[in-house]
């Protein structure tokens, strides 16, 4: 009888994988729903296994080894394997149980509103939402689907169905607007603090370059990790945000925020519903797909962001 190689504990493993994708011990602490210490003892237990270090640690960051590059491909391959095939079985079953990405301003200012209709129209189907500050690219290990933002190129090895495209607006509270030095054209943010997403830098230079005003030479500025954060700063009266339209439409309806600005600058790229080529077909990611056009074409914020 053949003896099957000995293999590390998979929670060791699993913390590994993820902080091997994040570069971060934070990050991946909060994927799995545990501390950053408990990540960095599993990771070190994986170390001494193996009889090596996987990451070398420089202050707060992380860096792969040789031997954590090594391992990395083959861990991010076999869970995204264990979790099409565990989907593909829990379909067969009749669980219909689907993880989508979203990225966590969209699921609050958008997507939950709305997940009374799907629940409605697929009472089979158990949608669990996997939110991130800085979900950008799909993440195929840990989730079926993505409703993510990407800008070209798309990866070759992802099936993309196009939602919409979305317009940056500048948003303030009534107060900071109105009152003071008050805001009236672009070439006065230079008065305001700028309210900042530091995972899309380009946003503001985008912005003022449509509107004319190129770089302010000298701002006040806050950083947040999500459009969300910078809205409720805004809303708060700390400074002018700029998100994208869709996610602050809600508020501005209910007047917690104005836009001083009729100026939206077109963002370069899109947003996408992402997921593996060889999954397109799945009837669950099919009947979400589907669904998810359909709220896009039924509502009336994006009817001015052409597909």
């Amino acid at each position: 009888m053949t003896l099957r190689p000995r293999l590390p504990p998979f929670s060791a493993l699993r913390a590994f994988e993820a902080a091997a994708r994040h570069l971060s011990f934070r990050e991946a602490g909060e994927e799995l729903c545990v501390t950053h210490s408990a990540i960095s003892h599993q990771v070190r237990d994986l170390e001494r296994d193996l009889g090596g270090p996987l990451f070398w640690r420089t202050g707060r960051r992380v860096e792969l080894t040789e031997a954590g590059a090594v391992l990395f491909p083959v861990l991010r391959e076999a869970f995204a394997r264990i979790g099409e095939t565990t989907a593909h079985l829990r379909q067969r079953a009749g669980t219909g149980e689907i993880t989508m990405q979203v990225y966590v301003t969209v699921a609050s200012r958008w997507l939950l509103p709305r997940l009374h209709r799907f629940e409605a129209a697929n009472p089979e189907l158990r949608l669990r939402l996997s939110t991130s500050h800085r979900g950008w690219d799909f993440d195929s290990g840990n989730a079926d689907v993505g409703m993510i933002y990407r800008e070209p190129p798309l990866e070759p090895d992802l099936d993309y169905a196009l939602l919409f495209r979305s317009r940056l607006i500048a948003v303030a509270d009534h107060g900071l607007v109105r009152g003071g030095v008050g805001l009236r054209q672009p070439a006065e943010l230079i008065n305001h603090r700028l309210l900042s997403v530091y995972t899309a830098q380009g946003d503001w230079p985008r912005w003022l370059d449509a509107a004319g005003v190129g770089v302010l030479a000298s701002h006040r500025s806050l950083l947040f990790d999500s459009y969300l954060l910078a809205l409720e700063a805004a809303i708060d009266g700390r400074g002018v945000a700029l998100v994208p339209d869709f996610v602050a439409a809600a508020d501005l309806r209910a007047g917690r925020l104005i836009q001083p600005f009729e100026l939206a600058a077109l963002q370069a790229g899109a947003w996408y519903l992402a997921s593996r080529r060889e999954r397109t077909s799945d009837r669950a990611i099919r009947q979400l797909r589907q669904w998810l056009i359909a709220e896009v074409a039924a509502d009336p914020d994006l009817e001015s962001s052409p597909c």
